[in-house]
């Protein structure tokens, strides 16, 4: 999760990658006819796309259909997501590489600043998409790829305990002290870690990297502002009464979430979608809704994860890729891709499918989502996770106060975006 300093010559860099091997065995790249269409003088014998492990199915359908329809084969390998990024770099370079490759979108400053992803020829391809999703995949005012699923934090809660989701971080805070006596726990939510806890941060005014234009200024950093020191308040307080146990801290901490949820004695968890099989096979009478609301009213402000389908620079079938995607990721397929595997598509369309709506996580997770911020994808949000985690332990045991934590927290971000910029 790497964050950045706009690097020059990127578009320069992308257009040398034409004169290298051809990805996937592909030839050149189609050129449009007349009509719009794809000229079939230059189709490529194939095009390959990386796609994640023991998800491909549905994408193998797809491909089968494409070959169908257009006469080029799409071949579906499977790569875990987390290594894609490190193997394009080898592969890219050696012309054995894919044409399209799967990453996070927090992932795509940082890949594309290296040169191995290319933009999207036509950015007005992502029209279909939630706002928040086509915001994500965008990188020095340029589209970096399709958005296959998202991703954020929502209120999970064991409906044999809580009737009914709460609407406010203050009736949890109530329901918490209620049961504290008991030795259960209303809330729980890993708020030592800054994933988690940038929700809070940026509900009460907190922000990463400033906004301006639709760029993220890494010279402007908002975590020790006014708001966000209420925010490290406000989380160090759930730590100091005792309403989160002490071994909710660190490493362990998800392990012992889950393990507090699954038995029972937690009441409410804030975890994302990821979580949900595990609870379901724990046997949890699962219920969920997008986050409550913050003391101030305000919404808490998940980081919003989007798995995207972007396009390796070395490719040389791109509008063939581009064409395969916008089929990929259509209403229809990536419906199918939700039942499949249960990942959210973030197509505008599908927030008022049924087959969404009526799956209580689908329906928090969209709901959440138009609150949630996608996370920085600019190389230098590589240097603001270990800070800020340091900086929410030491408020969360209590060793140091939010504002000089916080403090501290920014003086080394800066110092270390500006050592790596140098």
């Amino acid at each position: 999760m790497k964050m950045k300093k706009m690097v020059a010559g990127l578009s320069t860099a992308v257009l040398a990658f034409g004169a290298l091997a051809a990805c996937g065995g592909g030839t050149d790249n189609g050129s449009s006819n007349e009509n719009g269409g794809s000229s079939s003088e230059n189709k490529p014998e194939k095009i390959v796309i990386w796609e994640d492990i023991e998800k491909s199915e549905t994408t193998k359908e797809v491909a089968k259909a494409f070959e169908e329809e257009h006469g080029v084969v799409v071949e579906v390998v499977e790569v875990q997501m987390t290594d894609q990024k490190d193997k394009l770099a080898l592969d890219g370079p050696a012309g054995k590489g894919p044409d399209i490759v799967l990453v996070p979108h927090d992932q795509i400053g940082t890949i594309a600043d290296q040169g191995h992803l290319a933009p999207l020829a036509d950015e007005g391809a992502l029209d279909s998409f939630t706002d928040a999703s086509k915001s994500a995949v965008m990188f020095d005012g340029q589209a970096y790829g399709y958005p296959k699923s998202v991703e954020t934090p929502v209120l999970m809660f064991n409906k044999d305990l809580v009737s009914e989701a709460p609407a406010s971080m203050d009736e949890l805070y109530e329901l918490s002290n209620d049961v504290k006596g008991d030795g259960e726990y209303g809330f729980l939510g890993l708020w030592d870690n800054f994933y988690f806890a940038h929700g809070v941060i940026a509900g009460f005014g907190g922000y990463v990297f400033k906004e301006d234009g639709g760029a993220l200024d890494p010279s402007d950093i908002g975590l020790n502002n006014e708001g966000a020191v209420e925010g490290f308040e406000y989380i160090g307080k759930w730590y100091q009464e005792g309403l989160f146990p002490k071994g909710l801290i660190g490493e362990s901490g998800g392990q012992a979430m889950d393990q507090l949820f699954t038995e029972k004695k937690a009441h409410t968890v804030m975890n994302g979608p990821w979580a949900v099989a595990g609870y379901q096979d724990a046997g949890i009478n699962l219920g969920a809704s997008a986050m409550p609301t913050l003391p101030n009213g305000e919404p808490i402000k998940t980081f919003m994860g989007v798995k995207t389908y972007a396009l390796s620079a070395y490719t040389e079938n791109q509008e063939w890729a581009e064409m395969f995607l916008a089929e990929l990721t259509n209403e229809e397929n990536a419906l199918k891709m939700f039942e499949a595997y249960n990942e959210i598509p973030p197509v505008a369309a599908l927030e008022s499918n049924e087959t969404i709506t009526s799956n209580e996580v689908a329906k928090a997770v969209f709901d959440q989502a138009t609150n949630a911020i996608p996370m920085p994808n600019i190389p230098e949000m590589g240097q603001v996770w270990e800070p800020m985690a340091q900086a929410l332990q030491l408020v969360a045991t209590g060793k140091q106060d939010a504002q000089k934590s916080a403090d501290d927290a920014v003086k080394v971000i800066e110092q270390q975006i500006q050592a790596n910029n140098q």
